[in-house]
């Protein structure tokens, strides 16, 4: 390791009086006219401009002013990826109050603790579906004076209530907060225990937002930039890049469902995308068993291999051979410009971050034209901590720090932030807090390395380390991405600790398995009973795992693998909202399959048990 620190300087001199709203007032100074978000609109869509938005936003604050919400006052939101959300999240911060987001996939029981624990006094919903679950809880969040739901009107009502508010009320309330103030209040997605609400503050969103802009100049600076927002607004990393587009004036338009998604790249035309690895698995997959359906499998596997090659050549300045380039021109016509198409044709870059992508698909995408920037962060770093920039990124690592931003390594390798970025404190919880900080640094709870550049590379989380019986330290995500990036395998959680070899729980991926068993000759129907036994099935999640098994050491190896007849979800509690396992419940859960692994021999012909 050459480095055990990097700091990068803020490029943009901190205002300790600027709050999130500024974001968008200094906009529509600049560009009142400017298309700033798009709606959906027919087969098309229709512009929003900056100053039409926030008419739009000093309405509807008008309309919470009438309501009684007053400065501080922390109101909930629970609503799909829309217009709507970020025309409330900013009202909210005209009016003076604090948003406490919630996933609109979130439970009775897990809304009840947010409710309670943040202290909301009213709550927004955006249909039906979600305000029934808030009626299921009432009864125990006795602060809740209001629900209003979206899907019935009454952001219109509220709109009409506040009529007879000043515009000069609004702006005294608009200008109450300072940097230092909070700014909402996100509640950790929990993957361990009960979430915990970290307090981000109108800095962390404002600094981060001005510098990063000039960081992703090239992707967020440039004309007619636009993106098209799907992922949960409710989690950080969305909300955050909203903001940046309102700061840096990129349109933005929204997608709810992801099952249209590829339509509505086709009519938006997004400059660029923000995405979570398995997004662009998602496009990979689908796109390899269509061209094998077609028949074309192996010409598109071939394509893939010169794509990957002629991406690791660039980065490595190495020359590219006449040959490569002539293979790479052919594939270009037959096969990378059909993908370009696919995602509306105009995408040059698109930010990646919640997991680690892979080298394999960043190389892919770069050859096509798209450039991943992986990214790193977590909800108390208000999302990105580092990423990397269009003009010099290195495919496999997240990036250095962002301007404004300092990032070290403990002396155990886990990686700790400090600057502009940094959350204020976990609501009402200074135990958590107090030992969440090292000496003014947050400890993040990922193991990571630097190359001599301060490029960032993140290899695990620290509590998800596996210890064998035979003393090897495993760093479960270096095995289980390589193997969920197959087009059957839905999820993968590596086991082993205490145990005398690293074994795997596999669940197959529902949506892709009917076109891979049809273009393998099974039947598409096949029951998921029948096929995690079946021959064929089994092998091809071999190969996986012995592709996987290449980049660690035979000790590290997965030497048994179970295929679950199950598919584990949001819904049945072993996901995340940003679809991150939660390993402990899935351990709890499945602990006879796990048992079952390890009750039968396994031969150590050719797999050493040694370090």
């Amino acid at each position: 390791m050459s480095a055990v620190q990097f700091d990068s300087p803020a490029v943009v001199p901190a205002d300790p009086t600027a709050n999130t709203s500024d974001l968008l007032v200094e906009r529509v100074k600049a560009t009142p006219s400017l298309a700033l978000f798009a709606v959906p609109d027919g087969d098309g869509w229709r512009d929003i401009t900056a100053a039409e938005f926030q008419r739009e936003v000093v309405a509807l604050a008008k309309g919470f002013v009438a309501a009684g919400i007053e400065p501080g006052d922390k109101v909930a939101f629970i609503a799909r990826t829309t217009y709507d959300w970020t025309l409330v999240d900013f009202a909210l911060f005209f009016a003076g109050a604090v948003m406490v987001p919630v996933y609109e996939t979130s439970s009775a029981s897990q809304i009840s603790w947010i409710l309670s624990d943040s202290g909301a006094i009213a709550m927004i919903a955006e249909g039906a579906k979600h305000a029934e679950r808030v009626a299921e809880i009432r009864s125990e969040v006795p602060l809740i004076r209001e629900v209003w739901t979206m899907e019935s009107g009454d952001l219109d009502s509220l709109r009409a209530k506040g009529s007879e508010v000043t515009d000069e009320e609004i702006e005294r309330r608009r200008t109450l907060a300072n940097a230092d103030d909070i700014a909402t209040l996100i509640y950790t997605s929990g993957s361990t225990g009960r979430p915990k609400g970290c307090v981000l503050t109108h800095s962390n969103f404002v600094e981060l937002s001005r510098n990063s802009a000039r960081a992703l100049h090239e992707v967020v600076e440039v004309p007619e930039a636009s993106t098209l927002l799907f992922l949960p607004l409710a989690h950080v990393f969305a909300r955050f890049i909203s903001m940046l587009n309102v700061h840096g004036g990129v349109k933005t338009g929204h997608e709810p469902d992801t099952t249209k998604l590829l339509a509505s790249l086709g009519s938006f035309k997004p400059s660029y995308l923000l995405a979570v690895p398995r997004v662009f698995e998602k496009v990979y997959n689908s796109a390899e068993q269509k061209a094998e359906a077609g028949g074309k499998g192996k010409i598109f596997r071939a394509a893939a291999a010169v794509a990957i090659e002629h991406s690791r050549r660039l980065q490595d300045g190495e020359k590219i051979p006449l040959g490569l380039k002539i293979k790479f021109a052919l594939f270009d016509r037959l096969v990378y410009s059909k993908l370009r198409t696919a995602m509306g044709g105009r995408v040059k870059h698109a930010v990646s971050g919640s997991a680690p992508l892979g080298p394999r698909l960043g190389h892919f995408f770069h050859s096509l034209g798209v450039h991943i920037l992986e990214g790193y962060g977590l909800t108390e770093t208000t999302a990105p901590a580092s990423v990397n920039i269009p003009s010099k990124s290195k495919i496999g690592t997240v990036g250095p720090a962002l301007p404004g931003v300092g990032i070290r390594l403990a002396e155990d390798g886990e990686v700790e932030v400090r600057g502009v970025n940094v959350f204020k404190e976990y609501w009402r919880n200074p135990e958590a807090t107090a030992d969440a900080f090292d000496d003014g640094w947050f400890r993040t709870g990922d193991i990571g390395s630097f190359d001599s550049e301060g490029y960032l590379t993140i290899t695990g989380r620290k509590k998800e380390i596996i210890v064998t019986a035979g003393g090897k330290n495993v760093a479960p995500a270096g095995l289980e991405d390589p193997i969920r990036a197959n087009p059957i395998v839905g999820q993968v959680v590596v086991v082993g600790d205490q145990k005398p070899f690293i074994a795997a729980l596999i669940t197959l991926d529902r949506e892709m398995l009917p076109t891979w068993l049809a273009n393998n000759g099974l039947r598409a129907d096949l029951p998921m009973s029948d096929a995690i036994r079946n021959e064929k099935v089994l092998a091809e999640v071999q190969t996986a795992i012995d592709r996987a098994n290449t980049n660690v050491s035979r000790a590290e190896s997965i030497r048994k693998f179970t295929l679950l007849d199950t598919e584990w979800t949001e819904g049945s509690g072993h996901l995340t909202p940003k679809m991150s396992i939660k390993r402990n419940v899935i351990l709890q859960d499945f602990a006879a399959d796990i048992d079952e692994i390890y009750a039968a021999k396994v031969s150590t012909t050719n797999i050493s048990l040694g370090n």
